[in-house]
């Protein structure tokens, strides 16, 4: 059974540019009640369907939802049609692809009221471009049957994956079109410094790393650990929040995750929603931004797309039970990654592809 954790709900029909309407770039401006907008999110977006009702009741707005790939193929597509979007909102870019988008120019300036709410080390944009909804750690994820089925502990860290043991063991994700196989990649560059990650990749991809274009390939196509996989690889980059999102979802009740996390791998994940330029909705897609961070759907976030909101909200006990949290998460500068991004994931490609 193929859980929800980040994927498509369906039925749930899921950068600086001149600011529009007034001196003030965050001046609201006049609503069309009874308009619908477009949310423009990855493939992994979802979130329940009367949440969505419970913004309509309140304002009288619908919101449809454009799933647009994973979170670099959606990024791509927004770029393509920049200044006449496919969406009003964008939903799912990151950090690790948030600079390409505010440098293209993606977004209409916005500072909702409900930042007060927010820590401010997840504001990460000082023009408010764009709004932090949820945070997440990527990490290397075990099965633990698959693991104990090959008399293997589970790796402590990065450097462990190189052990010949491990071989052919691991999927990760492409970091040219997943946002988690690019936080993964920034993993191994805050570790091993410019000098050193090209090094490690080669001897990665010498160990029998494979490659799959997403999340979703990867975790559900070639991961041994999730539920109705037919994979046989062992490990995983996925998050930390997934062993929960196993128990939750599993056909019969568990006593305990069948998978694990090596939180010595993690990356810090934020993941921001922005308000598109040329949307003829600026008024509107105004309210669903302060929406998404209001109690109602910041709750509603872990059980369904399996990151921690934003705000202080309470979390579900399964999901403070199984899931894992990263005390000292990789994380590197935003501008380092804008600067050196492409260039990265260039060298990356000629590694391990070619």
């Amino acid at each position: 059974m193929k859980y929800p954790v980040r994927t498509l709900t369906a039925l749930l029909a899921g950068v600086l540019l001149v600011a529009a309407c007034g001196d003030d770039e965050t001046d609201p401006v006049a609503s069309d009640e009874g308009a619908t907008i477009t949310l423009q999110t990855h493939d992994s977006f979802n979130i329940s369907e009367s949440v969505l009702d419970e913004f309509t009741a309140e304002t009288g707005i619908t919101v449809e939802l454009l799933p647009s790939g994973d979170a670099g193929a959606m990024v791509n597509q927004a770029i393509l049609t920049k200044g006449n979007p496919q969406g009003d909102v964008l939903f799912g870019i990151d950090n690790t692809f948030l600079s390409r988008a505010l440098d293209e120019g993606l977004f209409v300036a916005y500072e909702s009221p409900a930042l007060d709410g927010v820590s401010e080390e997840v504001q990460l944009d000082d023009e408010h471009r764009v709004t932090p909804i949820d945070t997440g750690d990527v990490c290397l994820n075990y099965d633990k049957a698959g693991l104990a089925a090959a008399d293997l502990d589970a790796p402590a860290s990065l450097d462990d994956l190189l052990d010949p043991a491990f071989g052919g063991t691991l999927v990760v994700e492409n970091p040219a079109t997943s946002s988690p196989g690019l936080s993964f990649l920034l993993a191994t560059v805050a570790e091993y410094g410019e000098d050193g990650w090209e090094d490690y990749w080669e001897s990665l991809t010498a160990n029998g790393v494979e490659v799959a274009a997403g999340w979703e390939e990867a975790y559900y196509g070639s991961f041994s650990g999730s539920a109705g996989s037919e994979g046989d690889r062992p490990l995983v980059v996925s998050y930390a929040s997934s062993p929960p999102a196993e128990v939750i979802f599993a056909e019969e009740p568990l006593d305990d995750a069948p998978t694990g996390v090596v939180v010595e791998s993690c990356y810090r994940q934020i993941e921001f929603a922005g308000i598109l330029a040329g949307t003829d909705h600026q008024a509107e897609a105004q309210q669903l931004i302060d929406f998404m961070l209001s109690d109602t759907f910041q709750s509603d976030i872990p059980l369904n797309m399996f990151v921690y909101p934003v705000t202080d909200v309470d979390l579900p006990e399964e999901f403070v039970r199984y899931g894992a949290t990263a005390s000292d998460p990789y994380l590197v500068d935003a501008d380092v990654v804008a600067e050196n991004r492409d260039d990265w994931i260039e060298r990356w490609t000629e590694i391990v592809l070619r």
